[in-house]
């Protein structure tokens, strides 16, 4: 950790090897739930409460998008696109925002850190 003032806000979480590329988990850090995502060494945290009616919005599938271009059709953002299992809301894995209406819902996000091979949340 690079600043004593920030650690503070650091909660370990898990070590790296719990949480392989393109897999998620779930902790539980002070009483909130967050999901963890690795996106190919990339990690990212999003509150496992939904916004539509507070299912376990990081618990469903994790896909992409469908994107029209031109005149094909073509599946893209593999992984990076979670539904809530309660109702089908589809949440941006990097950014929390809701897909269909990302001006109006978001899913809170965490910062994720990584760190001799350990897990780290800020908050």
């Amino acid at each position: 950790m690079s600043d004593a003032a920030d650690a503070d806000d650091l909660h370990f979480v898990a070590s790296a090897d719990d949480l392989p590329p393109g897999d998620r988990l779930v902790v539980d850090v002070e009483n909130r739930e967050i999901a963890l995502f690795n996106l190919d060494g990339d990690y990212y945290g999003l509150s496992n409460y939904c916004v539509h009616q507070g299912g376990p919005a990081c618990e469903g599938r994790l896909g992409g998008l469908l994107v029209e271009t031109d005149d094909e059709l073509r599946y893209d953002r593999r992984g990076e696109i979670v539904s809530c299992p309660w109702h089908g809301w589809e949440f941006d894995v990097k950014t929390g925002s809701h897909v269909a209406r990302p001006d109006q819902y978001r899913l809170p996000t965490y910062e994720v850190l990584e760190s001799d091979g350990d897990l780290y949340v800020r908050f």
